[in-house]
């Protein structure tokens, strides 16, 4: 009995590690993007770090997660590190993209992310190519995939839905329901709400899941890993979620009222954990001081690491834009004569 509880107490202190470094970290970008060291679109991801947390918790290192532009929580839990993410978030050429992105694509195939995507629903289709491709090779991966409730009103959800379930493709649709997509109320875009619901009509097992839970999130995103990867075919998991702050940083957030989203705050996923696992005595304010030294100290090491990394030279505007052929072996006057000839 000492050795479970053990183990569940650790696996709960890494989910609030998790989301407390998400948090924090954002909040740092936050106090950069007002210093204007941070520029750009930047979308924040507080308040739903229940969410990635939970889902990617139950992946292997080996699976696959595509995200959209409000990733940096995806890419800090599935271990692109922290330095990476800020240089990127700062324009610079150590960034994950070498600073083309930005904060809305961040990349990093060595840790099995494959972004931070601009277009809303652009990655389902991304998502569905790469579970075909493991499922051609006998590969036995899942892909994850995280999109809003926006993205449910998209073509390509619909598409990627039947695509995957009729050809039973290791993918987890993530959705994460934060009730406003970029600024519409979900009952003004969707006549039925129970995205769960509609995901099912493609023949997709599909339930809810109370996504400022992070234990439910875990629970329900094992549940569905587990299955895929023993060949059941496609998830759907709704999270349902709600984000803190504005669509973006450019985002008045005139569309909901300030008593909503305190209401919501009451529920915030952080808070919640801490209380289980303190009435569980399995953490005490001690341990949170020393938690949050621990993530402030990676967060500002991240910081000066952006601070001091250069910019991409000028000279290098090109490179990645334009492909390159060598020039045959006569050189390019004896192509054009051969071709005049």
């Amino acid at each position: 009995m000492a050795g479970k509880k053990s183990a569940r107490t650790e696996s709960r202190r890494e989910l609030l590690h998790q989301m407390l470094r998400i948090r924090r970290f954002e909040e740092r970008c936050v106090e950069l993007y007002s210093g204007e060291k941070i520029r750009g679109f930047m979308h924040l991801y507080i308040g739903e770090e229940a969410v990635a947390v939970g889902v990617c918790h139950a992946l292997a290192a080996d699976d696959v997660v595509v995200s959209t532009y409000r990733e940096h929580g995806h890419a800090l839990i599935r271990g692109v590190p922290a330095t990476t993410i800020m240089a990127e978030m700062y324009g610079k050429a150590t960034g994950s993209s070498r600073g083309r992105g930005g904060s809305m694509h961040i990349f990093d195939a060595a840790h099995r992310f494959y972004g931070g995507n601009a277009i809303v629903g652009g990655g389902l289709p991304l998502a569905v190519g790469l579970a075909l491709a493991d499922r051609l090779r006998g590969r036995r991966r899942v892909t994850v995939c995280f999109f809003g409730d926006g993205a449910v009103a998209e073509g390509e959800f619909h598409e990627c839905l039947n695509l995957a379930a009729l050809w039973r493709l290791p993918v987890l649709f993530a959705c994460e329901n934060n009730l406003y997509a970029m600024g519409t109320a979900l009952a003004k875009s969707h006549a039925q709400t129970d995205l769960a619901l509609r995901a099912a009509a493609y023949g997709v097992a599909a339930w809810p899941v109370d996504g400022m839970n992070v234990l439910e999130v875990t629970d329900a995103a094992t549940r569905a890993a587990e299955a895929i990867r023993a060949g059941a075919g496609p998830h759907f998991v709704e999270l349902r979620t709600y984000r803190f702050r504005a669509h973006s940083m450019y985002d008045p957030d005139r569309y909901r009222s300030k008593a909503e989203i305190e209401e919501w705050k009451k529920r915030d996923p952080i808070d919640a954990l801490v209380a289980v696992m303190k009435e569980d005595r399995e953490i005490t304010d001690g341990d949170l001081t020393v938690l949050e030294k621990e993530i402030a100290a990676e967060i500002e090491q991240a910081v000066d690491f952006a601070e001091q990394s250069p910019l991409e030279p000028v000279a290098d505007l090109t490179r990645f834009v334009y492909s390159e052929r060598p020039a045959a072996s006569g050189g390019a006057n004896a192509a054009s004569s051969e071709a005049a000839s």
